[in-house]
């Protein structure tokens, strides 16, 4: 590791842990592998986080392979798996055999992606026709090393909830509530401004997830293609963040807790209408709404249409460090899981989308019905809304700019602390204080 890589990757390992304050197939053999015989017992960790649908597929490679033993790991956010993964890898020790890296630290991790295997050592560039081009190339390195099997991507639709549109006089079918947020960001909180004055209550659930979405939209975000910082200066970025302050200033937010909204309960009582949906999303609403005393009568739907058009928001992949003991049968679970067959079982458990093209299209031709989301084919719907993503360069520090730097700006805003001036410097002034320069 080089002393740049080893710098930053300490300050993104200090960023972290202030971030988790805040938020309170076969493969042939490498180099280096322990004995991983077909019938010798071992036992493989695996690290994920939020809602990965792995539970049954877990059950189900042990069955097939009665000499391996899983123990799963899954913390509650990215953000603090992030905090996990940088605190071990600057400790040098304590990663699990199989690692789950999201999309807005994978940038992060390419500083050090020496810590991770070649998965070319294990077949991986057999498969490399499975997944989007894009997705497998995201986990390739500048040294052309591929340190990840693709989970899921993020096409993003809207969560609505019917019984709020009908309380404002909004239409509430699918297809209608489709059409009314055909547009850009100004009529979706055009919208909502509507909504708001007829019912006095939020139309989203709080500025944060809206803020990274818009941001994911643009073709250039926190970083430009070559790896520049890109924050400052940056004309289209601060005007979004205007169009999302005239929002929240206007009361359109509701200022929620990401990750908690109340226990769930928000999801029930009608504090909101709107959420902002990439795939991986659907699973999280459906846990809370649970965990909120809430079920399919409740009224949620997802709507096969986004302010500002097609956006990729999130997507994971599975590592192997090279400090596993099992690299050969950790690849070989990884492999697995990542197949399309258990892609599609993925989506089914947790509602994400795959990253493989045969799984994306078994969703598409199948258009099952989500009972939780008043029977919407929502597997048919995130294909749809992913035709045209292709996913964002993310730099080094794009997570902490997202969580640390413009995450406690957005809450103040939301919050009323500060209006929307306040809370760009606020987050200017964190960028200066968290993030290296190039």
């Amino acid at each position: 590791m080089n002393t740049r890589a080893r710098r930053r990757l300490l300050a993104t390992a200090a960023a972290a842990s202030v971030s988790a304050i805040a938020l309170a197939g076969c493969a042939s053999p490498g180099a280096g592998d322990s004995a991983d015989g077909a019938d010798e017992k071992v036992t493989l960790t695996v690290t994920t986080f939020g809602t990965f649908g792995y539970d049954d597929l877990y059950k189900e490679y042990e069955k097939l392979h009665p000499n391996v033993t899983i123990e799963a790991t899954n913390i509650d956010t990215g953000g603090n798996a992030r905090t996990d993964a940088f605190t071990k890898i600057a400790a040098g020790s304590g990663l699990s055999d199989v690692v789950a890296i999201e999309e807005g630290w994978l940038g992060a991790i390419m500083d050090v992606s020496d810590t991770f295997v070649d998965l070319r050592d294990y077949g991986i560039e057999d498969r490399k026709g499975d997944w989007l081009d894009w997705k497998y190339d995201q986990a390739t390195d500048p040294d052309g090393r591929v340190i990840g099997y693709g989970t899921d991507v993020g096409p993003s639709g809207i969560c609505y909830n019917t019984k709020a549109f009908e309380a404002a006089g909004l239409p509430s079918d699918r297809e209608s509530v489709a059409k009314l947020l055909d547009g850009d960001w100004d009529n979706y909180f055009a919208v909502g401004a509507e909504y708001t004055a007829k019912t006095g209550k939020a139309w989203f659930d709080q500025s944060g997830f809206v803020w990274n979405s818009m941001v994911n939209q643009l073709d250039e975000g926190y970083y430009t293609s070559d790896g520049k910082l890109n924050v400052e200066g940056n004309a289209e970025l601060k005007k979004r963040f205007e169009q999302l302050g005239a929002a929240a200033e206007g009361g359109l937010s509701a200022a929620e807790t990401q990750w908690d909204w109340n226990g769930g309960k928000s999801f029930v009582d009608g504090t909101f209408a709107t959420m902002v949906c990439p795939g991986w999303m659907l699973g999280v609403v459906q846990g809370k709404l649970e965990s909120g005393g809430g079920d399919a009568s409740t009224g949620w739907d997802f709507a096969d249409a986004f302010p500002g058009g097609a956006v990729n928001w999130g997507g994971a992949w599975l590592s192997i460090p090279e400090s596993s003991e099992h690299k050969k049968a950790a690849a070989e679970l990884a492999d697995w899981l990542t197949q399309p067959e258990q892609q599609v079982k993925q989506s089914a458990a947790a509602g994400n989308f795959p990253s493989t093209i045969k799984a994306q299209q078994t969703l598409a031709e199948e258009a099952t019905p989500n009972e939780i989301f008043n029977g919407a084919p929502t597997g048919a719907i995130l294909a749809e809304r992913a035709k045209g993503v292709v996913a964002q360069y993310k730099g080094a520090d794009d997570s902490v700019i997202q969580e640390n730097v413009f995450g406690p700006a957005i809450t103040a805003l939301d919050r009323g602390e500060t209006d929307t001036k306040g809370a760009w410097d606020q987050a200017i002034g964190l960028l200066h204080e968290l993030v290296p320069t190039n």
